[in-house]
């Protein structure tokens, strides 16, 4: 179990540190063009996915996610104490992540965001988010599990162009994203409604694609 939360909290402070500090560089870069700094911040965020899926698979499963630990909860395929155990490292390792891309790129450590992501069209946009990745996982774990890393990459790629939120579909990535006032940032009294969207969305995930693999509820 201690390999398997160290893997939940390295996993997610690499994911977050990438978000941000692709975030930091990309709007440095870009010179005010903010379609050029999504781009870059899409494509770092969708290729770390894929590296750490890879690598910390076989550990921990690689959720990196308190939604998708929630999903496989509900599933009861992971308890609720396990469930409990890995969110709390899962926030702990978005909070380090944050901190670690500041440090690298000679900013103030501690950081309040200010950037509003609040309404309906955010909320939905999350609910979507989180059901498409979470809907993703379940199904590839049944039919194609060699494919979960590639697919996982390339969902949250696509999410943050089709979605009004730019798909953050994680409750532990929302916290982390609170702490920084950089390009990547969403104010702190925006994220539990992001939370509880990306929660929404999981719950969504596991009862229709549950339906739609014909699977028989786990008996107690």
């Amino acid at each position: 179990m201690s390999r398997r939360l160290a893997a939940e909290f390295i996993g997610t402070l690499l994911l977050v540190a990438t978000v941000v500090g692709s975030g930091v560089m990309a709007e440095s870069l870009a010179e005010g063009n903010a379609a050029l700094a999504l781009l870059a911040n899409a494509v770092a965020t969708g290729c770390i996915l894929v590296v750490l899926i890879l690598m910390l698979g076989p550990v921990s499963g690689a959720h990196f996610n308190p939604a998708v630990t929630f999903a496989f909860v509900l599933r009861a395929e992971v308890s609720p104490v396990i469930g409990i155990a890995y969110g709390a490292v899962q926030v702990l390792g978005a909070l380090a992540g944050t901190l670690l891309a500041h440090a690298m790129f000679d900013l103030e450590l501690v950081q309040i965001s200010t950037h509003a992501r609040t309404g309906a069209p955010q909320w939905l946009s999350e609910v979507v988010a989180s059901f498409t990745l979470v809907a993703t996982i379940l199904t590839l774990v049944r039919t194609r599990p060699e494919a979960v890393a590639y697919a996982v990459g390339l969902v949250i790629t696509a999410g943050y162009w089709y979605t009004a939120s730019t798909s953050f579909a994680n409750p532990a990535v929302a916290i982390g994203r609170a702490f920084t006032n950089t390009f990547s940032g969403i104010a702190p009294a925006h994220v539990p409604a992001f939370i509880v969207s990306q929660l929404i969305g999981a719950a969504l995930a596991v009862s229709i694609v549950g339906w739609l693999l014909g699977e028989r509820p786990h008996a107690d």
